[in-house]
């Protein structure tokens, strides 16, 4: 049985086409999935969001992601807010300071928010305005601090964000001494944007950092004393749990990266085997 050329061709194209239509999957794939805006938006709900804040680590009041908190404080009071962020999630803190009327200040103030993981150690923002400096005739100040995307495993000397509770801190670094204590309205919301597999990276933490999960977790198992408490934790975690599951959207990438060698060998074979014998040349030459 002989091939013919346009048969050969035939194939070429065919062959081609599959891998022209792998890499567009693999290119759009990811991209899709990050920059879905369903996959960014956060699940807020309906619920209304808590109406005061903590004034310590210890006493930091939970939200959830994408929920907003209000508090009325003192210029110079620490405000504490704590939210769970997960592996491949970028989250995103802003606050508003709503300032007493010009007439009542004294000069300018500057604000600062600072976020801090659940080891209470502060992360860098990649972009934002963490701090300001407001006017003294200034009615609103508004702050806000974009993180690194979480990562679920990273070496123990990083300062790479980590699956867990991330603690917002609020307070004012610069304020005349006559202006301490004036009366301030602030809102603080949180935001979460997915990014998907391709910040994922290997390994992952036994337990997310939440303070007392490790506690919980004894008291679950039986290792711990026998009056230890039930897993409730007051900071809480996403809506959906933590990351456990095995699906990821870098099993798209494997599998599209599988099915592009297989055609590209086929390809390849198709080259090189030639065209077969020739019509005008008889058997057994």
């Amino acid at each position: 049985m002989t091939t013919t050329p346009r048969r050969t061709r035939g194939i070429r194209l065919a062959l081609t086409g599959a891998l022209l239509a792998g890499l567009t999957l693999l290119t759009t794939a990811g991209p899709a999935l990050a920059d879905d805006p369903s996959a960014s938006a956060s699940p807020a709900g309906d619920e209304a969001g808590p109406t005061e804040s903590g004034t310590t680590f210890r006493t930091a009041t939970a939200l959830k992601q994408g929920q907003s908190g209000t508090a009325q404080a003192s210029a110079g009071d620490y405000l504490y807010w704590v939210f769970p962020a997960d592996a491949g999630q970028r989250p995103t803190v802003e606050a508003t300071v709503k300032l007493p009327g010009s007439a009542a200040r004294r000069g300018t103030s500057t604000w600062q928010v600072d976020v801090y993981d659940g080891l209470r150690r502060r992360q860098a923002c990649m972009y934002g305005h963490q701090t300001r400096k407001a006017a003294a005739d200034a009615a609103t100040v508004e702050l806000s601090c974009v993180l690194r995307p979480v990562r679920a495993w990273s070496e123990p000397w990083a300062n790479d964000p980590l699956p867990g509770s991330y603690y917002i801190r609020l307070t004012v670094v610069d304020l005349p001494a006559a202006d301490l204590g004036l009366p301030v309205d602030v809102e603080v919301k949180t935001s979460i944007k997915e990014l998907g597999g391709g910040h994922d990276g290997g390994g992952s933490l036994a337990e997310p950092l939440v303070p007392g999960v490790s506690v919980a977790s004894a008291g679950e198992t039986g290792d711990g004393p026998a009056s230890a408490a039930p897993r409730t934790l007051a900071t809480g975690e996403p809506e959906d749990g933590w990351a456990s599951g095995w699906w990821t959207d870098r099993w798209l990438w494997t599998v599209g990266g599988g099915v592009l060698a297989a055609l590209a060998a086929v390809f390849g074979y198709s080259l090189t085997r030639g065209r077969g014998r020739p019509a005008h040349v008889p058997p057994g030459v």
